[in-house]
């Protein structure tokens, strides 16, 4: 903004002295010489309306000079220069990303969500209305407050795959959930709630999944309590990357080959290893242990575990 002030004051010089008569170099001349205060003499008679408009464009220019210099200086000296243009390396990644998760909220829940997706091998952006706290981030970063539209198209969240609302107050993650609905459609949402009485607020706000930590806390403490093998085991297979098994959900596309057979007539765990949980409907309906004469169709997801080579060969059979 200094150097573009001082841009103009130059132009405005140049174009003043041009109306008075002078001619283009000896206009930019005088307007520089007049500006860098080095006091040389008139290139060409003034008159009257010259000496007035070489008055005004010293008292204008000389401070406009001097703020730019000043911004140049603390630019280089604070190394504020070195942020700057990381912020437009960054700010060109985020634009290019597709298909990415933003994140809103750096705190520890808003880490655990990011360490999970970045985990899994997934791009990511975190929004953060305050800069210290997200200094130290691995990930693109966006300052501001999430719940301005301004801020979550910095974030491409007209471009990502999903938005997890991780804020401190629920008043703040229902409009976050409102405004990126509206921005996007089809935009898979998790919202995260402090109170019980939010939760279904949250889902009239649009959010696909609301989540409520404290409650899920207490929920696996309970398992660990009441099954501790069990709940270890899911535990691990969900979070450990180092585990040969893994849990897994494969979409059934129209397209897909298997659309319109049997789980028998799949021969799913046959050609890949994998075993297939657990079903999923388009209504939202789960199917544990389907039978084998439960028909594939269009819209299903299947939840399968297996190694990661047998996960890759039963995405491959879907086609997802």
């Amino acid at each position: 903004m200094a150097l573009i002030l001082l841009v103009a004051v130059l132009v405005v010089g140049t174009v003043g002295y041009l109306l008075l008569g002078f001619g283009l170099v000896n206009a930019l001349y005088q307007t520089v010489t007049t500006v860098a205060t080095v006091g040389f003499r008139e290139v060409e008679p003034l008159s009257t309306a010259g000496k007035f408009f070489t008055m005004t464009l010293i008292l204008v220019g000389v401070g406009a000079t001097l703020y730019a210099f000043s911004v140049l200086i603390e630019t280089f000296i604070e190394g504020r220069l070195q942020d700057l243009l990381g912020r437009r390396r960054m700010e060109k990644t985020i634009s290019s990303m597709r298909d990415h998760v933003v994140v809103c909220g750096w705190g520890r829940v808003g880490r655990s969500i990011a360490a999970e997706v970045a985990g899994a091998g997934r791009d990511l952006v975190v929004i953060d209305h305050d800069e210290e706290r997200v200094a130290g981030c691995p990930h693109p970063t966006v300052f501001g407050d999430a719940t301005e539209d301004a801020v979550l198209i910095n974030a491409g969240v007209d471009r990502a795959a999903a938005l997890v609302a991780a804020v401190d107050t629920d008043a703040a993650n229902s409009f976050i959930t409102l405004s990126a609905r509206a921005m996007q459609p089809d935009l898979f949402i998790v919202a995260r709630a402090r109170s019980t009485d939010s939760e279904e607020k949250l889902r009239r706000a649009g959010a696909d999944r609301v989540v409520n930590p404290q409650n899920i806390g207490g929920a696996r403490m309970a398992a660990f309590v009441l099954r501790p093998h069990v709940a270890e085991f899911v535990d691990v297979v969900m979070h450990e990357r180092n585990l040969q098994f893994r849990l897994e959900e494969l979409a059934v596309g129209p397209e897909s080959p298997i659309v319109g057979e049997t789980l028998r007539d799949a021969h799913l765990r046959d050609r890949t290893g994998a075993l297939v949980l657990a079903l999923r409907d388009p209504l939202g309906q789960f199917l544990t242990n389907p039978p084998s004469d439960t028909t594939i169709e269009a819209g299903h997801v299947l939840i399968a575990i297996g190694t990661e080579s047998e996960l890759q060969s039963l995405a491959d059979v879907v086609g997802s």
